[in-house]
């Protein structure tokens, strides 16, 4: 069974990175990658959407 992350948890995916969930959808969540302390530096778009298997939570909002 997989563990869902629920809006303001913070997640890893791909190599290490990082982001806030905003939205949880059926299949996937959408982080908010701003979080990041090097978020400038990675030229990357504020927002991505993951898919629940492709990512871990690292700290849940709820504790």
């Amino acid at each position: 069974m997989m563990t869902i992350a629920e809006v303001g948890d913070i997640i890893e995916f791909k190599d290490g990175l990082q982001g806030i969930v905003e939205k949880v959808n059926e299949n996937s969540v959408i982080v908010d990658l701003t979080y990041m302390e090097d978020f400038d530096e990675l030229e990357m778009e504020e927002k991505t959407v993951i898919n629940h298997k492709r990512y871990k939570i690292i700290h849940s909002a709820a504790e």
